[in-house]
């Protein structure tokens, strides 16, 4: 039974802590109003045919805070990667000089700062979902464990305990939302 039980709770805390890492690299995605590469994940760029991500075709820096350049590993790649670029729709134009491609950052404005945070909060609401799914998964474990012949007061010990870590991994999510929105607000 305890095999069980510990089964249950490290498949728990996998499930949480995905959430919570899966948060973490959509908030990176989300532009604070200085530049990152990070900005860039996800973007998809024809290569002989094949979609590839836009990192595996180029080098992607930042030399100051308003500024990505991009510069593609074959030429020919310029007219493909600023294809991609517009076809992500992440707000930037692609500007190139023959060499490298440059996307500058606008500064934000306050509209584009609020739609910044509810696109923050709905991340972090998407992540709380999953932990409670999480949770409620272990709990239909727990409660046929105790169908099973597991004592009631182990399996409500353990209920207590996968409540606690579900309050714990909540916390640690408004916690990020919390940081990334003041990132966002602050001028």
């Amino acid at each position: 039974m305890s095999e069980q039980l510990d089964h249950i709770f490290s498949t728990t805390d996998l499930q949480m802590d995905k959430a919570v890492a899966h948060l973490d690299s959509e908030l990176l995605k989300i532009r604070a109003g200085k530049a990152s590469p990070q900005m860039l994940d996800g973007i998809m760029v024809e290569y002989y045919g094949a979609p590839t991500p836009l990192s595996q075709v180029a080098n992607i820096s930042t030399p100051d805070a308003r500024t990505i350049t991009i510069q593609p590993w074959e030429k020919t790649l310029i007219g493909p990667i600023e294809r991609g670029i517009m076809m992500a729709n992440i707000g930037l134009t692609p500007q190139n000089d023959g060499q490298l491609i440059r996307l500058y950052l606008p500064p934000l404005t306050e509209e584009r700062r609020k739609e910044l945070v509810k696109r923050v909060n709905t991340e972090g609401e998407q992540a709380k979902v999953v932990v409670r799914s999480a949770r409620r998964d272990a709990i239909e474990g727990i409660k046929k464990l105790q169908k099973d012949g597991l004592s009631e007061d182990v399996a409500k010990g353990a209920e207590g305990d996968i409540q606690n870590k579900t309050d714990k991994f909540i916390t640690k999510i408004d916690e990020r939302c919390r940081d990334k929105e003041k990132e966002i607000m602050t001028i």
